[in-house]
């Protein structure tokens, strides 16, 4: 335990990662969505990517007890249980990708996925048809080979339920809740191919104070009146995140 402490405390770019992490809960608790988006580019630059993805996923158990109470009263229970059963099950396959592809091409991905996802975030794409249970399941099911493979668990379906024609509350609350389960889902999957190592499980708990500080701050900050300030405001970060991440050398 106390090795375990110590290679924590003394990971190279550890302070920079924790105050992206704040900066992801943040982002997260006002928005609903966007914590893989910015997190991801900015700690790989530290950080390797399956170290990564595990310590998000672990950092998530925060929101169980910051943001998802409030958000459940207004989740759409069928179908995001549908969308959270289809992305656990194509999960492992994206978590092999990640223990076997390139790092530096991870990164690459990583920077494509998020710079797309923003792209068609400020275009405002929508779409008119009503999603059925067979939609949904891609959906999920899409969701979880991404996220399993890069740790963005949000791209596929941020744009899913933003291009849909429902409120901007359910969709908040059906996004936020898909995201935080499918993460803490993920952990075990992460454990039985290898991934949730020692210095994964140690940047994740330390981890935890600031992105349940961030998320709680961004719910406290988060007024419905005020939607399209905050969705710019985690645009602008989304994009700045992008520019440092990309892995330019």
């Amino acid at each position: 335990m106390q090795d375990l402490i110590h290679a924590t405390l003394t990971m190279p770019g550890l302070v920079p990662v924790l105050c992206v992490t704040f900066l992801a809960g943040l982002i997260y608790g006002f928005a609903g969505f966007g914590a893989a988006l910015v997190y991801m580019p900015l700690a790989t630059i530290w950080v390797a990517p399956p170290v990564a993805v595990a310590g998000l996923a672990l950092s998530a158990l925060a929101s169980l007890v910051t943001v998802v109470p409030r958000a459940v009263r207004q989740v759409e229970p069928g179908p995001t249980a549908l969308m959270i059963g289809a992305a656990f099950l194509t999960a492992p396959l994206g978590i092999w990708v990640l223990r076997t592809a390139d790092p530096l091409a991870l990164r690459w991905m990583m920077s494509a996925l998020v710079a797309l996802t923003l792209a068609a975030l400020m275009a405002g794409w929508r779409y008119s048809a009503v999603p059925g249970r067979g939609t949904r399941a891609l959906v999920g099911a899409a969701t979880g080979m991404v996220g399993g493979a890069t740790g963005l668990t949000g791209p596929v379906v941020i744009l899913f339920h933003l291009g849909g024609q429902g409120s901007a509350a359910a969709n908040r609350a059906n996004t936020l809740v898909f995201l935080t389960v499918l993460s803490v889902l993920l952990l075990p999957q992460l454990a039985l191919q290898g991934l949730l190592s020692g210095p994964a499980i140690g940047l994740g708990l330390l981890q935890l104070l600031p992105y349940a500080a961030g998320s709680r701050l961004g719910q406290a900050l988060f007024d419905p009146a005020r939607e399209k300030l905050y969705r710019q405001s985690a645009y602008l970060l989304i994009a700045l995140a992008v520019l440092a991440g990309i892995p330019w050398q």
